[in-house]
């Protein structure tokens, strides 16, 4: 595909780490440095505007209500911290996260131990044959929040976050959504899933750049934040600096404290861009295509074993798989010097192609990793 120019070699399956920028997206950001360059800030409110169809795109691409339940946030972890330190703790609540969560999703939850006296329900779902029934299991009458990411980073188990959600309604808990491994691979409808709050980095699957994210908030549950961080850009009359009376912003631009992150708007509008052209019907049906077929191919290996759970409605865009007769970070440095880009993580090499990667560079890969697993 013409909008991924990648140099002879380089076989992408790293978009669950960092996933690799479209050519419209490259274009954008140089057009706004060279237009910065020879015009300054004369065309600030041509950029306002791209911004505002970044919020408008993060709302449709996330079915929310609309622009007014975005935020922009520098990374996932700010925003699962403006939840984290945002919501009014009583010594003994308890949130309910698991043991295959990323860091920034167990880190955050854990802090609030000794700050709050909040309790943390750690759920084993290494070897759960239901891992949703596990967490509901978990709840108790002091459960305040479940956190959980759509799909986990390491071994790629994809959740039913639709089922969690109602469980989350039933039992009067907020449900906090990482969805980092999800938004820009497949499907997620926030109101769908009856989330609360459902947070992502730009630099993943979205194929944008590192420093932006985006924060979606129900309006009921966004009233239930404190605000921790403030500044001109949060409050409602954004931009009367002779105004001495202030007051948050109704909407969810009260979590943006200050000046917004131009370069990194531009850039993940344009990618966006791109999802919105394909259609995200198109796009996960290639990205589980390619998931199904990485499966298929690691599964006729004998000197590879899948970590990931194959079934169609447990996977997504990760593949994670062992090496049980060769050391995995030793193939996982092999392939990287050989272009094939991955990581290493559950014990295992994690590939994780996009919707534009072809059947032949997912052989291609496996093939390699074959080789070099014996």
């Amino acid at each position: 595909m013409h909008e991924f120019p990648h140099e002879d070699g380089i076989i992408h399956l790293n978009h669950a780490g960092v996933g690799t920028w479209p050519a419209r997206t490259r274009d954008a950001v140089c057009r706004f440095a060279e237009e910065n360059a020879r015009r300054g800030s004369a065309n600030y409110r041509d950029w306002l505007a791209v911004e505002q169809r970044l919020r408008e795109r993060f709302a449709r691409l996330l079915n929310a209500a609309g622009p007014e339940d975005i935020a922009f946030v520098k990374n996932t972890s700010e925003g699962l911290s403006l939840v984290a330190y945002g919501l009014d703790w009583q010594p003994g609540d308890e949130v309910v996260i698991n043991n295959l969560e990323f860091p920034s999703n167990r880190i955050v939850w854990e802090s609030l131990r000794d700050r709050f006296g909040v309790r943390i329900r750690d759920v084993d779902l290494q070897t759960a044959e239901d891992p949703e029934a596990e967490l509901i299991a978990a709840f108790s009458e002091r459960t305040r929040l479940l956190a959980i990411s759509s799909v986990q980073y390491g071994t790629g188990l994809r959740m039913d976050l639709a089922r969690l959600g109602a469980a989350c309604e039933r039992h009067d808990v907020l449900f906090c959504v990482d969805a980092i491994q999800t938004l820009g691979a497949l499907r997620l409808d926030a109101h769908a899933i009856g989330a609360d709050y459902v947070i992502a980095d730009g630099h993943k699957w979205l194929l944008g750049p590192e420093g932006l994210g985006v924060f979606y908030s129900h309006p009921a549950s966004r009233d239930q934040l404190k605000l921790f961080q403030y500044g001109w850009h949060m409050v409602q009359a954004a931009g009367d600096f002779d105004r001495t009376s202030w007051e948050p912003a109704s909407d969810a631009r009260r979590f943006e404290a200050g000046s917004p992150n131009m370069v990194a708007i531009h850039a993940l509008e344009a990618s966006l861009s791109l999802f919105e052209e394909l259609g995200m019907d198109q796009v996960e049906a290639r990205v589980l295509e390619n998931s199904a077929r990485l499966c298929e191919l690691i599964q006729a290996q004998t000197a590879l074993e899948l970590i990931t759970d194959p079934g169609p409605e447990r996977r997504a865009g990760i593949v994670t798989f062992a090496c049980p007769s060769a050391d995995a970070g030793a193939v996982y440095r092999s392939l990287q010097a050989e272009g094939i880009l991955c990581a290493n993580r559950a014990g295992g090499i994690r590939f994780s192609p996009h919707f534009y990667n072809t059947e032949q560079q997912l052989e291609t890969a496996v093939a390699a990793a074959t080789k070099l697993a014996r």
